[in-house]
């Protein structure tokens, strides 16, 4: 028998900026109190207006944890203090592990258009945060798409899901906290039913359209994270103009959680320690790992 995950919180998205004047909204990691272990920070930038978003994201430190960029329409540019560069265009990721530390800018590569995407901090367990840093970007074409039973797609970007018996696996595997990355696209009254694991902390995040979660029928409030009780099933029926939401998940970590601005540590004395040490320049001393 299958126990099926239910809306038990929402945390509205919070509009902010970020960087040099991003305008964006924040849900999770809007307050210091609203993190959903392992998950920090979930930022949705969207905008047809270039003086929202043009001035980007100079460069800036890391430490201690995972950013996972999602681009949906636009085009950014990362460029890190190991030299390296990388381009993210519609329907690219970026999976950056900040880990030890790493300095970079996220800027727009274009003047006019639409920028539109989400940023995901993921914690990393207490043992890996000062392993060498590293990044993946994963090209749109890259990520594998599966068809939902209840009519609809989802786009695999980690982990994996499992329809009418073919489990389709995604761009990113494994990883101590086993992430749940999916891009759901639901049609006009489809009803989906998408397995996660349990035990793992899960939540939804709709960004288009409108749908409800479970037997119970919840509404999915637009832009905000809905929190899911345990369980290994996540039912969700899309409403009239259908849906796309996000279903993210991973593995409770359980450790104490210090954060100052971009460096989240366990202690306080590892977060003075990322101080010294980025305003030392010690963050540059080991290369990335490929």
């Amino acid at each position: 028998m299958s126990t099926e995950r239910t809306l038990r919180q929402v945390i509205p998205g919070q509009p902010t900026s970020d960087g040099a004047g991003v305008k964006l909204s924040r849900s999770l990691g809007s307050q210091p109190g609203l993190r959903f272990d392992p998950f920090l920070m979930l930022d949705e930038f969207y905008t047809d207006e270039p003086s929202d978003y043009l001035a980007g994201f100079p460069a800036h430190p890391h430490r201690g944890f995972e950013t996972v960029t999602y681009m949906l329409d636009g085009h950014m540019q990362h460029k890190d203090n190991f030299g390296n560069t990388g381009d993210l265009a519609p329907g690219d990721v970026q999976w950056m592990t900040a880990a030890r530390g790493i300095i970079h800018s996220e800027m727009p590569q274009q003047s006019a258009g639409r920028m539109r995407g989400f940023q995901l901090w993921l914690n990393l367990p207490a043992a890996e945060k000062m392993k060498p840093a590293g990044y993946r970007d994963i090209a749109s074409a890259t990520i594998p798409s599966a068809a939902l039973d209840g009519g609809g797609s989802a786009r695999v970007i980690a982990g994996s899901v499992t329809q009418s018996g073919v489990r389709t696996d995604g761009a990113v595997l494994g990883g101590s906290t086993a992430p749940l990355y999916l891009d759901l696209h639901l049609p006009a009254g489809a009803v989906a039913g998408v397995p996660v694991p349990e035990g793992h902390n899960a939540f939804v995040y709709l960004y288009e359209g409108t749908a409800s979660i479970g037997s119970e029928a919840r509404a999915l409030p637009l832009r905000g994270a809905g929190l899911l009780s345990d369980g290994d099933t996540l039912n969700v029926t899309a409403g009239a103009n259908g849906a796309r939401l996000l279903l993210i998940a991973g593995k409770p970590l359980r450790e104490p959680v210090v954060q100052y601005g971009p460096f989240v540590m366990n202690t306080r004395e590892e977060i003075e320690q990322a101080l010294d040490d980025y305003r030392s320049g010690r963050f540059g001393r080991e290369p990335v790992a490929a």
